[in-house]
């Protein structure tokens, strides 16, 4: 929430943009200048933080010789408008050059993010991601932004994501498994088969459809499966290639909205390392997550009730959208590795509640 244009930013909380919409905010911050315990000066305005590398192990260029963005219309619209809303203070999310500049040209006195993509120069608050020989450490997304709130001041920032549901989509919700043929009663097991980084993170659609057949005999659980509309023909090559049928979650009209509520009912949710598998753990589901090219570490969930699957090969984790060998990350994962963690989570009982509905 806006709370007022150009308050006195150590007296009372004041307008602050996070980063690419201007109603989107963050947080209210301390003072101008004081520090986090965890922040350690190397300059001034520049502060090294105990962490380490931002989300999904991108790397900016950094220096002078740091690629520019090209300066569209849309750049300085958006420069003008933000500068008409007269923030107080931008937290940068991104890592680009391009958010920094739009944050200097609308004028906003006060922008905190990381010396990322040669940006240094346009912040006032530079905090900067450890490196080893050269290279960014490891470190999950969350304690990346975490880091953030803790340098303006947030004292033990909750590190369990949570997400909630509404009555009225739990009914629906399960109305629309019913329309499926599950009850409310039945065993549920959501599979996430796709992946929107790319191919390489990807399990095998077919045996996606050995899983939910063994879990259909073996565990007595109904199998569902969900995707978003560019992942049509993975969905369709999981249901056609598994008897007894799963129950397509798209086509019975279950959006990204509802689909929080039919988690929230599965009892063990599978999926590649995508969006499902952070909801399950926001809600407070179990989840088996199933891991390729991508490194753990990146979105590493903490979560009680997550078993990840991952193999150690030579090349990995390499965090390529596609492979250039033969796969072997996931190929080597197979469908009794994913089923033990499935049906360990299934005859236990859960470590947490699942998430209320509001």
């Amino acid at each position: 929430k806006c709370l007022g244009p150009r308050n006195d930013f150590s007296r009372s909380p004041a307008n602050v943009f996070s980063g690419e919409q201007p109603h989107e905010i963050l947080a209210a911050g301390p003072e101008p200048g004081r520090r986090s315990s965890e922040a350690m000066p190397t300059s001034p305005g520049r502060h090294r933080l105990p962490l380490a590398h931002g989300p999904d192990g991108s790397v900016g260029a950094a220096g002078p010789q740091a690629r520019r963005p090209r300066l569209d219309s849309s750049v300085f619209r958006m420069a003008r408008r933000l500068r008409t809303l007269r923030f107080d203070t931008v937290v940068l999310l991104p890592n680009s050059f391009r958010s920094a500049l739009l944050a200097r040209m609308a004028q906003i006195r006060r922008r905190v993010g990381y010396d990322r993509d040669g940006r240094g120069f346009l912040l006032t608050d530079r905090l900067v991601a450890r490196r080893v020989g050269g290279r960014f450490v490891p470190v999950s997304t969350r304690d990346y932004y975490l880091a953030v709130a803790r340098y303006l001041g947030a004292v033990q920032p909750q590190t369990t994501p949570h997400l909630f549901t509404r009555v009225c989509d739990d009914r629906t919700a399960a109305a629309l498994l019913g329309d499926g043929g599950i009850g409310p009663s039945d065993r549920l097991l959501v599979m996430a088969p796709g992946a929107s980084f790319g191919d390489a993170k990807i399990w095998d659609p077919r045996r996606f459809s050995m899983l939910a057949q063994r879990c259909g005999q073996e565990l007595g659980a109904r199998v569902a499966v969900t995707g978003s509309p560019e992942e049509r023909p993975i969905l369709d090559a999981v249901i056609g290639g598994s008897d007894p049928p799963i129950v397509n979650l798209p086509a019975l009209g279950v959006d990204l909205k509802l689909l929080k509520s039919v988690i929230k009912r599965a009892t063990v949710v599978v999926s590649n390392d995508t969006g499902p598998r952070h909801m399950a753990v926001a809600l407070g589901r179990p989840v088996v997550s199933i891991f390729g090219p991508t490194d753990p570490v990146w979105t590493q969930t903490d979560f009680a009730d997550e078993r990840q699957v991952m193999v150690k090969v030579f090349c990995g984790p390499c965090q390529k959208k596609r492979c250039p060998l033969d796969h072997r990350c996931m190929t080597q994962i197979t469908v009794e590795m994913v089923l033990e963690k499935v049906a360990e989570l299934m005859r236990r009982p859960a470590a947490s509640d699942s998430a209320p509905s509001r």
